[in-house]
């Protein structure tokens, strides 16, 4: 390596961390001061945890945190994407109007959580009630408005970043990196992509930013974040966006190269994730990949353990303790997907399974 690569190399180095220790800080800093806010968790009136399976150690949460950003760097160095540009001055607008939105809303989410009502949406949901399965719909982590209303799909993105200190992006970036394996000397145009429960888009439009003459599509059964996904990722006209269930999809037998699933089956009960597989294992065709992206297991970081086992009882994710023992590798081979690649990016496990 040249003098000038070393120095290049260097200072993107010094450049993505800079901006992503900034945008860590960022989301930090409203994190806490929610919490401060609010009163912080376990507090009269909300029942107490008790876990069975030992206090988390925060020392190997922090060496998972840092390893992430070492991969996302390292995943740029390897030209699996470009440099994330999510620091940017003229975002920061957005950025203030979004913590405000935060900040107002968490007493809202609060007061759901203390009071552990997270189906105050099954009486605000009056349109469509056959449409939607009883297990969907529910305020998950009590956010307000569950996945129906506008200012939800306006505030997730802030919402999860604050709840991962600014990680969710490089967590997603991981399930980018199995897509760019997977592109690597194919012809993008040629090629069928599925974002499997793409909610507001955001995955999505970080995908065709990359490879913006992908076959690609969007399925999510929200309304309101299906619209806006539309609206985000308009500007490549050639993406539909499609307001179905990962369970009964409207998609041909064999029609697609890989089908992307980014936090969706941790959402899903137990009865269901077996149909949604074999959905995914229906539209792929020979030799099609699916990558699914989901929370860690237990097991997969055993010292943390005891931190998974709060996070159904601090957050409302009804179906979240079965899915920490769900065996997503039998499941996948019941229906003819095969595993190839696993890696953990923080708290987000990422597999490969080929048809």
């Amino acid at each position: 390596m040249s003098l000038f690569d070393l120095a290049t190399r260097t200072a993107g180095r010094a450049r993505y961390a800079a901006a992503q220790g900034l945008r860590s800080a960022w989301y930090g800093v409203q994190m806490r001061a929610v919490r401060q806010q609010t009163g912080g968790l376990s507090r009269p009136g909300e029942p107490a945890f008790q876990p069975s399976r030992g206090k988390p150690d925060m020392a190997v949460l922090r060496r998972a945190y840092f390893q992430l950003f070492l991969q996302d760097r390292l995943n740029v160095e390897r030209g699996l994407y470009p440099a994330p540009k999510d620091v940017r001055l003229k975002d920061l607008p957005r950025a203030l109007q979004s913590a405000r939105a935060f900040r107002e809303d968490a007493s809202e989410v609060d007061r759901r959580r203390v009071t552990r009502d997270g189906t105050e949406i099954r009486q605000q949901v009056t349109d469509g009630h056959n449409r939607y399965p009883d297990y969907y719909l529910q305020n998950f982590h009590y956010q307000s408005g569950g996945w129906f209303t506008e200012d939800s799909a306006d505030l997730y993105d802030t919402q999860v970043e604050a709840l991962f200190t600014g990680t969710a992006d490089a967590m997603r970036r991981a399930a980018l990196a199995e897509i760019s394996r997977e592109l690597k000397g194919r012809d993008q145009r040629g090629v069928r992509l599925l974002d499997m429960a793409c909610g507001n888009g955001r995955f999505l439009s970080q995908v065709m930013q990359v490879y913006p003459r992908l076959r690609a599509s969007g399925l999510d059964l929200s309304p309101s974040y299906t619209e806006a996904a539309g609206v985000r990722l308009n500007r490549w006209p050639h993406v539909d966006i499609l307001h179905e269930a990962a369970e009964a999809m409207p998609l041909e037998d064999d029609s697609l190269d890989m089908v992307v699933s980014i936090f969706l089956f941790h959402e899903l009960p137990a009865d269901v994730r077996p149909k949604v597989l074999a959905e995914v294992a229906r539209i792929l065709k020979p030799g099609g990949l699916f990558i699914l992206a989901d929370s860690v297991q237990f097991g997969d970081y055993p010292e943390m353990d005891g931190l998974l086992e709060y996070f159904p009882h601090g957050f409302h994710e009804p179906y979240y303790a079965e899915y920490l023992s769900w065996d997503a590798a039998k499941a996948c081979d019941h229906v003819g997907l095969l595993p190839e690649r696993q890696a953990l990016a923080f708290l987000t496990k990422v597999s490969t399974y080929r048809k």
